[in-house]
């Protein structure tokens, strides 16, 4: 079977994506997709280029105005850089990965319970101590055979005990019980490391800019 080359899996990602986080369908692009996203976090839509070129790239950031729009290229940070002005903030930099889900039953650590449950097409899970405090969690939204992995968390002060991993396999698990059969995510750099240990692949890097609010008149 042929591995998807990064369009697809981009394609893929964003598929998932839009479902965890109850954002607009995406709309096709000449070159990818935007999404709008109107989050409580303050994104207003994305504008997503799986092969991003300088001309394409340019001529998006003239067409938008709208602060806390982002763009996200999959392509290196010093190669896109350069394409726009400081107006653009360099986020922290993405890597785009997958793995084929496979059933497995993970058990929580002596101390913690885990509960999953989904809604709307999108699985949760939360891992918490015995009296009760939140440990960890996160969430996947399901595109018919692809699982989107999303804002996995471990609370500070119970990290480094294996808890973020516990939440990834239970969320990989949940999701191949649902039909799903192959996850797509894109990992900050602490998570890629992770998510490796755990099997996965990385494909590309991706850049994050986002348009900043102009700076209030003195």
């Amino acid at each position: 079977m042929q591995e998807p080359d990064t369009g697809e899996l981009v394609r893929m990602w964003i598929s998932g994506w839009v479902v965890s986080r109850g954002s607009a369908e995406p709309v096709d692009q000449p070159w990818g997709w935007s999404i709008d996203v109107g989050s409580p976090a303050g994104e207003v839509g994305r504008h997503v280029l799986p092969e991003p070129t300088e001309a394409e790239v340019r001529k998006i950031a003239e067409a938008t105005t709208a602060p806390t729009t982002w763009l996200k290229l999959f392509a290196e940070d010093a190669t896109v850089r350069p394409w726009l002005g400081p107006q653009w903030r360099l986020d922290v930099p993405g890597f785009l990965m997958s793995v084929p889900l496979a059933p497995e039953r993970p058990e929580p650590p002596a101390g913690h319970t885990v509960t999953t449950w989904e809604r709307g097409g999108v699985i949760r899970t939360m891992v918490r101590t015995e009296d009760g405090q939140l440990a960890a969690r996160g969430q996947a939204g399901l595109a018919g055979p692809v699982a989107v992995p999303d804002q996995i968390s471990t609370t500070p002060g119970f990290r480094r005990r294996g808890l973020g991993a516990l939440v990834m396999r239970t969320l990989q698990s949940a999701a191949h019980e649902r039909g799903a059969r192959t996850g797509v995510l894109v990992a900050t750099p602490d998570g890629q490391a992770l998510y490796t240990a755990l099997g996965w692949t990385t494909h590309a890097p991706m850049a994050s800019l986002v348009l900043d609010p102009e700076p209030a008149e003195d």
